[in-house]
Parts: structure tokens; sequence; C-alpha cells
């Protein structure tokens, strides 16, 4: 019943999840404007305790409040702090935990920040706690008063200069463990029977131990670039798997946004920070046959080698395997034995080496940081001036870590792959084409399933080689493969033994549920067994475009590159590929123009190839309007084109024409991250005004078809279900 009010004897912390490290053009700076694209949330006896699981929570490579400290606060004058402290930022919270270690009052912070009083007397008690462990020697006492505080062991390993597993050891040696407390969902009235949990240190222990056999599922955290729903999507299948398996499923996970943290999702929840401390404490109490890691993106996975270590069961593929297909070396290895085809690439610890590589190698090259998230810091370098200038960044976010380089394959069409395999046979879900060219990260290109420009015996040789590199790794459950096609040839560039950011839209497209099926299969289920042993060819076309926060970001520029930037995808489906990319383009937010007037402003690379897409617009009725170099070449080739001035070339300019709603479409293509103020402008004012753009020739013609469809046949919708019925889609 609904008829009580909650009274609850824990405390709930939210806090948002920002990536402005993406967005290097705009300030980081907090407004009414919503910045942030995902949230943590932790629970905790005491809202101290709280704020610091909510802090390891947050997956920022920060364990505590007041460890670890943005470097720029460290050692920086006050001056630098209030300035900090006065304008809202994603750092405002450690920003003010440096200021009670630098001495300001508590008052003197209120008056910079407007913070409630309580919440920075909370806070500077927090920074004193530390000062008094500091000067503490270690001991029982002080460590169990530390742990109640929320201090994670990494941060108390910090401070009293101990590695992370000796406090864990000393701790278990001590019994300091914590307990699992029920979040009561019938405030006293009744007893609550809703299995939801958190952690805290005290005496009594709430949890009910089943005799059913028990599976851990661990989630993805929060929402970030790179790491999204779409991996909720898979924990919450294997949930429901495990549950028609007569498993108990235990779901880990700390975000408040995603189903898998209902309460009633899985048999048990447990919402935590996902951690190896804290799954550890889980796995100690709950007592499972495994763990299932390869359904939570990169955070699970970083913990695989340490959960192992430790002594706990991974499910499905083995984190060896993951770490042959993450090793560059290692990887390189099965590459060489099965006589795959690879983008010459080497790596570099420095400047100077990194110049050497890219020379032998030749340039463009593409070059990225190891073990990052979502492209993070990838860039196409076309010389060594740019080349200095990216080192110089990349081994700040990758500090000890060999920088990657890779020839970047001009040109080449990109594609996603995504398999299943019991170990023994594996069938290939399905080939995604991309549609824009290699180079734009596979998380911001537009793709479409069934691939459509591929020839029969090119599709087979892709899904031969998928089914010997499955083979090769031993890979039990989900796996996705990026390959490149230039010029006729295969290059294998990724693998990834483990749900992709694809799987729900691929699930959809082909009517089966595919994070479903790999748990059967990882709990030891055959494909043979569960029925799905020949791959599903769908009559319809699917087409995955993303979304984007540009508009959320002042002077950022819409140009895309191989960092990713899409905060969430949309799906368009029709019995066409042109009603299919036109469906996905309305449903990201714009309008498909049927006529009216055309921009369209290219580089000298890719004049000749905007041809075909101009006279294709120009024969539907479009009217063209192109900067001075573009319309020349156009009007050469028979394309009419009317020259319109650059912003730098005076009023009124092609910002006027987009500004007063002349202009339904903008085509506007630069070389890589070579992009004059001009072409900046010109984006930029498609995006505030919302005129459908593109950013790449490929995406232009494909526009370009997505138009033509709408006007020569009518469109309607169906249900997805009926597309996935033998009988054709519904009229």
């Amino acid at each position: 019943m609904a008829s009580f009010e909650p009274t609850i004897d824990y405390c709930v912390v939210k806090i948002p999840r920002w990536t402005f490290e993406k967005f290097p053009e705009t300030e980081d700076f907090l407004t009414t404007s919503m910045k942030s694209v995902g949230e943590t949330m932790a629970i905790g006896r005491t809202f101290r305790e709280a704020l610091q699981k909510a802090i390891r929570s947050l997956e920022i490579k920060r364990f505590g409040l007041t460890i670890n400290l943005p470097a720029e606060a460290a050692h920086r004058p006050r001056e630098f702090l209030e300035q900090k402290l006065n304008r809202p930022n994603s750092f405002r919270l450690f920003h003010v935990a440096a200021a009670f270690r630098h001495g300001m009052t508590l008052e003197e912070i209120r008056r910079l920040t407007m913070i409630d009083p309580w919440f920075l007397h909370q806070i500077r008690s927090l920074v004193e706690a530390e000062e008094e462990i500091q000067r503490t020697p270690f001991s029982t006492d002080v460590l169990y008063e530390a742990k109640r505080l929320g201090f994670s062991d990494i941060t108390l390993g910090g401070i009293w200069n101990l590695p992370e597993g000796e406090i864990r050891r000393r701790r278990y040696e001590t019994g300091i463990l914590p307990v699992y407390k029920l979040v009561d969902t019938c405030a006293a009235e009744f007893e609550a029977y809703t299995p939801y949990y958190y952690s805290t240190y005290e005496t009594e222990d709430e949890t009910r131990p089943s005799t059913k056999p028990k599976v851990v599922i661990l989630g993805g955290g929060p929402n970030r670039i790179g790491q999204g729903i779409e991996f909720d999507y898979c924990c919450v299948h294997a949930s429901f798997a495990l549950r028609e398996e007569g498993y108990e499923s235990i779901m880990v996970n700390s975000n408040p946004e995603t189903v898998s943290t209902d309460y009633d999702t899985s048999d048990k929840l447990f919402f935590e920070p996902v951690t190896l401390e804290d799954v550890l404490h889980i796995l100690k109490a709950e007592k499972p046959l495994g763990v299932i890691v390869q359904f939570g993106g990169q955070t699970p996975l970083n913990l695989a080698r340490g959960l192992e270590a430790a002594g706990a069961s991974i499910l499905g593929t083995s984190p060896d395997a993951i770490d042959r297909a993450e090793d560059r070396k290692r990887f390189q290895e099965i590459v060489n034995r099965l006589g795959l085809r690879q983008p010459d690439n080497d790596t570099a610890m420095d400047t100077e080496e990194a110049v050497q590589v890219a020379e032998r190698i030749g340039y463009p090259v593409l070059v990225r940081p190891s073990y990052v998230l979502g492209g993070r810091s990838m860039e196409i370098i076309y010389d060594t001036e740019s080349l200095k200038a990216f080192m110089v960044r990349a081994l700040e976010v990758s500090p000890g870590h060999p920088i990657l380089i890779d020839k970047f394959l001009e040109d080449a069409i990109e594609v996603d792959v995504d398999a299943i395999s019991d170990g023994t046979t594996t069938v290939v879900a399905g080939i995604m084409e991309h549609i824009e060219e290699a180079g734009i990260h596979s998380g911001d290109s537009a793709c479409s399933l069934p691939a459509i420009s591929f020839s029969p015996e090119l599709l087979e040789t892709i899904e031969r080689q998928t089914k010997r590199i499955a083979r090769e790794l031993g890979v039990v459950g989900l796996m996705n493969i990026q390959y490149a096609i230039k010029d006729g040839g295969l290059f294998v560039l990724e693998v990834n033994p483990r749900a992709s950011r694809t799987i729900p839209f691929v699930s959809k497209a082909i009517g089966v549920p595919l994070a479903k099926l790999a748990t059967k299969v990882i709990l030891g289920k055959t494909l043979q067994e569960l029925g799905f042993i020949e791959p599903v060819r769908p009559k319809h076309i699917s087409v995955k475009e993303a979304v984007f926060p540009f508009n959320r970001f002042p002077n950022v520029d819409v140009l895309l590159g191989p960092e990713m930037k899409s905060t969430g995808e949309v799906m368009g489906i029709d019995r066409s590929f042109g009603l299919a990319y036109a469906k996905s383009q309305m449903a990201a937010g714009f309008q498909m123009p049927l006529s009216g007037k055309v921009f369209i402003s290219v580089h000298n690379h890719y004049k000749d190839r905007i041809v075909p897409v101009a006279a294709a617009l120009a024969r539907m009725g479009f009217e063209i309007l192109a900067t001075r170099g573009t319309a020349d070449r156009l009007r050469e080739r028979g394309v009419a084109a009317e020259t319109i001035r650059k912003v730098s070339e005076g009023r009124p300019h092609v910002v006027d024409h987009i500004k007063n709603g002349d202009i339904r479409l903008v085509i506007n293509v630069s070389l890589g991250r070579r992009s004059s103020r001009d072409a900046y402008h010109i984006r930029r004012g498609a995006l505030l005004y919302n005129v459908l753009y593109t950013t790449t020739i490929s995406g232009a013609r494909a526009l370009a078809e997505a138009i033509d469809a709408l006007k020569r046949e009518p469109w309607n919708v169906s249900p997805l279900q009926a597309y996935h019925q033998k009988s054709p889609p519904l009229p």
C-alpha cells in the first residue's frame, strides 16, 4: 500500500557525472543548462559515508573526497581556489575540500559558494578526519572509525603508504567487514521484503542468504560518453535469463537511472560502487557460483583480473582471453597466427619515439593513449608538428602507458560485427556497415544492418574471420569486432570479447535477445540447445543514428572524429535504406527537407566526391548554394551552384542565410582536425538553428538517398513485432 510516508534510517547521495574532457573547447562551468551525461547514487548510514561512496562510484579515478585532489588545487595560491569556488564547476566539491585544507574558514567558503553550512560542516569534518588519520599510527580502532566514515581501502593505503591489498588483508584479519542493511520500503509499518541492500560498518547484518545457486552480475556504473544505457540493457536481460534458468540473480550497480537498479529486476540488488573493494565484500557475503563481467562495459572488465586473483570465478570468456584481445602485443600474436591483416602499427613511450614510428608507418596515423574508453584523446594526425602537440596531451591522459600508433586507412569503410559463441559454435548475429567512413568513432557513426554495399563473398570472409578469432580466444558469450575495408582488403581494427554498445540495436533489428542467450551460454548451455545456430537475415533495413549533446556546450565544434562524443542513439526501420535512414534522422530530431536550398562547402580533398551528391540534390529540385571554391568545382562539372560568402568575406554570409531559415540542409566537410574558423561558424550555425547537417561525404550521400526515397515513395509505421513475423511487414 502507498498510504504511509517513508521513514528512512539511511542517507542517499546522488552526484552527477560530467564529461567535460570530451569537449575541451568549452569551459567547465555549470549553469541552468544541464551538462551532466549521467549520475551515480550511494546509500550509507550517514551523509559522510554516503558521500565518499558516491565519489568512488563516479569512476573518475578518485576514491575519496580528499585524497588525490585536483593537481591544480594542490599548490595554487588562495586566489585560484577562490575563483574555482565562486564559479560552479564539475570539480567544485573537491575544491571545497582543498579550501578547508588550505585553512579557509567555513564562512568564507559559504560566502563564495552559497552552499548550505550543514554540508560544508560535513565536508570539513571529513578533511579533519583525514588529517587525524595521517597523524595517528595504524591501529584497528582507527581503521574501523575510518571505514565508518566511508574511507576506501585505496584512500587509507595512500594515507598510510600501504598497498590497497595490505589494508584489505589487515581488515579481514581483524574482522573489520561491512554488514548489509535492507532498504526499508515499508516505513517500518510492515516487514519489508524488497531485497535491496547497501553496506555500512555496523554489527547487525540483514542479508537473507538463500540456498539457490547464485550468480553476480556487475553493472556499468554511471552513464558517460563511451559507456551508457546499452550495457544496462545487457545486464537486465542477463538477470531475466538467470531467473529463467533457476539461478538467483544478484545485481551490483550504483546508477539510479537504470532498470538494473529497480529493486524488482533482480532477486537481489546491492546498490554499491562497482569497485574491487566493494564487489569483493559482496562476494564474501553471498558466496555465488561466479561473476558475469562481460555485460557492464569497461568497468567490470577492469575488475576481472583483480577478482580472479582474489579467488572469484569469472563466468564466460576468461580474463586472460580478454587481456589477449586488449593487449596490443598479445593481440598481434593472434593476428599473425591466424594470418589476418591489420593496419601497420606500433607503440611509443615518448614524443621522439612516436615521431620515428609515424615516419616509418607513413602519415596519416591514428594515435591514442592505451587503456581509455570511448576513443578518449584519439586523433588522426597528418604531420609531425600535430603529432608533437598530441603527445604532450596524450602522455598526461595515460602516463606510464604506451601511446598506440596505427596507419590510418583513408577512405575505408568500417564494419561492426557482433557475434555469440558457446566456445565451440559461433554465430555472427549482425554485420553492420558504417555510413561514415573510417576515422569516425564507431559510437558516433550511423550504421546499417544488414550491410548495403558488400558482396556475398566479402560477407562470407567477414563471417569466417570472426569465427576463427572467436575460436582462438575461446569466447564464451558475446564478442564485437571492428573491421575496415579498403580497396577490397579486410583489416581487423579491434576485438572486444564482451557485450558491445550495438547489442541492443542488433537484438531489435534481428528479433533475437542476444544478451539473454549469451547469459544462458555462459551458464553452460550450447547454442544448439538454445536453437540459435544460423544467423538471422532480416528482409528489412535497420539504421542506427547517434545523438549528440553539442547544443549544451558553447563553442564546441560538431565535427566528428575518432573520439566518441554521442550520448545516445536512435533507430529507424523500413523496407529500403533511404526510408530507414530518413526515419533515423527524424528520430534524432531533424526535419527532412523535400525542397529548398542546400549549402555545400567541402575541403579540396573532397571536391570531386561531392559532385555526384550535389547533382542528385539538384535533380530533385534543390537549389545549390556553395562557397567560392566548391561552387566553381560544381559548375565545372555541370552542376548549377550559386556562390555565397563565407563569414570572413563579409555580409550577408552563409550563417546569416542559416539564421534567416533560407537553408534547409548544410553539407560541410573538413579534412581531419584541420578546420578553419569559417567552417566552424557554419557548423555551429546549423546546430544553433536546428538545420539538418552532415560533416562527412558518406553522410551526405545517405541524406541524398533518404530525401530521394521520401520524395518517391510513401512511408508508414509498423510495430517492431511485424518486422519479425514470417509474413511481410504491415502496410
